[in-house]
C-alpha cells in the first residue's frame, strides 16, 4: 500500500469514527467534522471544476447531493454520501495500483546507469549517452542497458521481465545480448551495437507507454455515454426538485431530498471507473505472461477472433533445421554421417550447418579441394576419396540411381568414388506445442486455422496435416502472402463478425502483420521488426501463449460487459424508485458507491489468470 493510500485510509477511518459518534450522540458537530474530513478534497475538486467550466462530473454530483441533504437536515445521509464515496475512491485507487504493478514490473527493465570502459578505466554514464561501438561492463545483478554483443565473459540472464519465462538463459562470447535483461552470475564485457533509442528496451517501453491511447470501442462508448448522461441527469434532478412544488404545491424540502437521492444514484462512477480499469487490468495480466498488447482495442479484437492465419517457418515450426533421418545404402549410419558432415563442414548453408552440428567434432584437415556446385550440392576430397553431397540432380549427373524417400524434408544424397552411399534427411522441426495450440484454439471456438508459407506445397501439407490446420497455402513469395491474406479477408462469409489474426515471426511478415485485424509477432525476443510491426508481441518463443492471450482477452471483455449491464440495471432501477419516493439516501449510496465497489472488485479479476 502506498503512502497516499495509507493517508486516504486513515481519513476514512477517522471520518467513520466521528460519523459513528454522531449517530450515537445525535450531535451535529460530529457530523460536520466527519463530512469535512471525508469530503474536503471532493468539494475543492468540484469548485475547481466550476471555475474551469467542467463541473458536470462525479465531484459536482456528490457535493451538490450531500449539501442538499444537509439543507434538508438529513445529516447522517449527507455524511454517508461523502464517506462512502471516498470508500469507493479508495477501492478504485487500490485496484489501479494493483493493475499498474504488473506494468511497473515491465517498465522496470530500463537500467539506471551504464559502466563504460575507456582505455581500461570505468566511467558511469546514462544509457542514453552510449554510442555504437562503445565497450561496457555489466556486473552480476545489473540490468543490461543497451543491445550489444558479448565480447568476453559468460553468464546467465534473467529474461522474465521481457518474456515471462522463469528459466534463465545462458550467454557466452560472440552471442547477441538485448537490453532489459538482468545479468545473474558472471561479469560481461559487451560491445554496443545499438544506441539506447534504437534498443529493445526503449522500443518496448515506448509501446507500453502508448498503449493507453488506443482505446477499445466499449471504452469509447462509456466516455461518450458519460458526456451526455451526466448533464441529462442533472437536468432531471433540477426538474424533479422544482416542478412538483411549483405545479402541484408539493413541499419543496421533500422533493429536493428526492432530487438529491436521484443525483447520488445517477453518478456514473461504476461505469467510468470499472470499464477502463478492467481493460487496463487485462493488459497488465498479459504483460505478466510476457505478452505485450499495444492497446485495449487489440485486446477487444482478440476477444472476437474467429480465424487464425499462421506463418510456418519460425512460427509453427522452430525455424531450425535438424537431421531427422540417416538412411545408408552400403555403409553404416555413423560412417555415412561422418563422411557427409566432413564434406559439408566448409559450407555455411543452414542444411549443412545442421548436419555438422548433429555429427559433432570435425577434423577440417581431412577435407580438401572443396567446391560448391550451384543448385546441386558440393564436391570435395575427404581422406583422399572423392565425395559428392547434394540433391538428386547431382547424383543423376554422376550416373547414380538414388532413393526417393516419402519423408518430408530436404534430402542430401552422398556418393564416394562413384558409389552411392545413402542419404540424410534434414527438416525444419515442428514446435512441440503447436498441435496442442491449434486444438485449444478450436476448442475456444476459432472457426478456421490457415497456414501461409513460402515452403513447398508437399512440405506445407505434411506439416499442416500433422498440426490439424484447416487450410494450407504454400509456395508463396513475400508479396504473395499479402495477396493471399487479402483474399482470405475478402472471402469470409457475409455474416462473419469475428476478427482475423495473423501470427508471424515479425522479421519478414511485417506487411501481413500490419494488414490483419490483429497482428501477433511471436518469439520476438530482441526482434525490432516484430515490436514495430505487430499489435501484440509475444516475447517468449512459446506459441502456446496465443491461447493464453485469447483467454485473457475474452475474460477481460466479459468482465467489462458484466460491469456495464450490472451498473445500468441497478442504477436505472433505483433511480426510478428514488423519483417515486420509494428509495432513501442509504439506497442511493448503495446504488452509487456499492455498485462502484462491486464493479471495481469484479474488474480486478482481470488481473488474475
Amino acid at each position: 500500500m502506498t503512502k497516499a493510500q495509507k493517508t486516504d485510509l486513515f481519513k476514512i477511518i477517522l471520518s467513520g469514527a466521528l460519523f459513528a459518534i454522531g449517530l450515537f450522540t445525535h450531535n451535529i458537530w460530529f457530523f460536520i467534522a466527519a463530512y469535512a474530513i471525508a469530503g474536503y478534497e471532493t468539494i475543492i475538486d468540484a469548485a475547481m471544476g466550476i471555475i474551469n467550466r467542467q463541473f458536470l462530473d462525479e465531484n459536482f454530483l456528490m457535493t451538490i447531493a450531500s449539501l442538499g441533504a444537509f439543507y434538508c437536515q438529513e445529516y447522517p445521509e449527507a455524511v454517508a454520501v461523502m464517506l462512502f464515496y471516498q470508500v469507493g475512491e479508495f477501492f478504485e485507487h487500490y485496484a489501479v495500483n494493483s493493475s499498474r504493478k504488473s506494468i511497473a514490473e515491465l517498465m522496470d527493465i530500463r537500467a539506471d546507469f551504464a559502466t563504460r570502459l575507456v582505455d581500461g578505466t570505468e566511467e558511469t554514464v546514462d544509457p542514453e549517452e552510449l554510442e555504437v561501438g562503445n565497450l561496457i561492463l555489466v556486473r552480476p545483478g545489473e540490468k543490461v542497458p543497451v543491445d550489444g554483443t558479448v565480447i568476453s565473459g559468460s553468464s546467465t540472464l534473467d529474461t522474465a521481465a521481457l518474456t515471462g519465462e522463469s528459466l534463465p538463459r545462458d550467454i557466452a562470447p560472440g552471442q547477441e545480448i538485448i537490453s532489459g535483461t538482468i545479468n545473474l552470475t558472471g561479469a560481461l564485457q559487451i560491445q554496443v551495437t545499438k544506441a539506447y533509442e534504437d534498443s529493445t528496451v526503449a522500443k518496448v517501453l515506448d509501446m507500453v507507454e502508448n498503449a493507453a491511447s488506443r482505446k477499445a470501442s466499449v471504452e469509447k462508448f462509456i466516455t461518450k455515454f458519460a458526456r451526455y448522461y451526466t448533464p441529462l441527469v442533472v437536468l432531471a434532478a433540477i426538474l424533479l426538485a422544482v416542478i412538483p412544488p411549483l405545479a402541484f404545491g408539493q413541499p419543496f424540502e421533500a422533493w429536493l431530498y428526492r432530487a438529491m437521492i436521484f443525483l447520488v444514484i445517477s453518478c456514473p462512477c461504476a461505469l467510468v471507473i470499472s470499464v477502463p480499469l478492467s481493460l487496463f487490468a487485462g493488459v497488465g495480466s498479459a504483460s505478466k505472461q510476457g505478452i505485450l498488447v499495444k492497446g485495449s482495442n487489440y485486446l477487444e479484437a482478440l476477444s472476437h477472433v474467429d480465424m487464425f492465419a499462421f506463418d510456418k517457418t519460425g512460427t509453427l515450426t522452430t525455424g531450425k533445421f535438424a537431421v531427422t533421418k540417416v538412411s545408408p545404402a552400403s555403409i553404416s549410419e555413423d560412417n555415412l554421417l561422418r563422411i557427409c558432415a566432413h564434406a559439408e563442414s566448409l559450407s555455411n548453408h543452414p542444411i549443412a550447418v545442421s548436419i555438422v552440428e548433429h555429427y559433432g567434432s570435425i577434423d577440417a584437415s581431412a577435407v580438401s579441394d572443396y567446391e560448391e556446385i550451384s543448385g546441386k550440392g558440393i564436391a570435395c576430397k575427404f581422406e583422399g576419396a572423392s565425395v559428392y553431397c547434394g540433391n538428386a540432380k547431382l547424383m543423376s549427373d554422376l550416373g547414380l540411381a538414388v532413393e526417393n524417400p516419402s519423408d518430408i524434408g530436404s534430402v542430401v544424397h552422398v556418393a564416394q568414388d562413384g558409389v552411392y552411399l545413402g542419404y540424410i534427411l534434414v527438416a525444419d522441426t515442428i514446435r512441440d506445442s503447436s498441435a496442442a495450440m491449434i486444438s485449444e484454439l478450436k476448442n475456444l471456438g476459432v472457426r478456421e486455422t490457415i497456414m501461409l508459407t513460402g515452403d513447398r506445397k508437399n512440405i506445407a501439407s505434411a506439416v499442416g496435416g500433422k498440426l490439424g490446420v484447416d487450410r494450407i497455402l504454400g509456395e508463396l513469395l513475400p508479396g504473395d502472402k499479402v495477396d493471399a491474406f487479402e483474399q482470405i479477408m475478402a472471402g469470409r462469409p457475409a455474416d462473419a463478425k469475428g476478427r482475423v489474426v495473423f501470427v508471424g515471426d515479425g522479421i519478414n511478415d511485417a506487411p501481413v502483420l500490419a494488414r490483419a485485424d490483429v497482428g501477433i509477432a511471436m518469439g520476438a525476443f530482441g526482434s525490432d521488426a516484430a515490436i514495430e510491426a505487430a499489435d501484440v508481441v509475444i516475447m517468449a518463443d512459446d506459441i502456446s501463449k496465443l491461447v493464453t492471450v485469447t483467454k485473457i482477452a475474452r475474460k477481460t471483455l466479459s468482465i467489462c460487459k458484466q460491469n456495464v449491464v450490472f451498473a445500468l440495471v441497478v442504477k436505472f432501477g433505483v433511480m426510478a424508485l428514488g423519483a417515486l419516493g420509494m428509495a432513501s439516501m442509504w439506497g442511493a449510496v448503495f446504488a452509487d458507491v456499492g455498485v462502484a465497489v462491486i464493479a471495481i472488485l469484479n474488474a480486478m479479476r482481470a488481473l488474475r489468470f
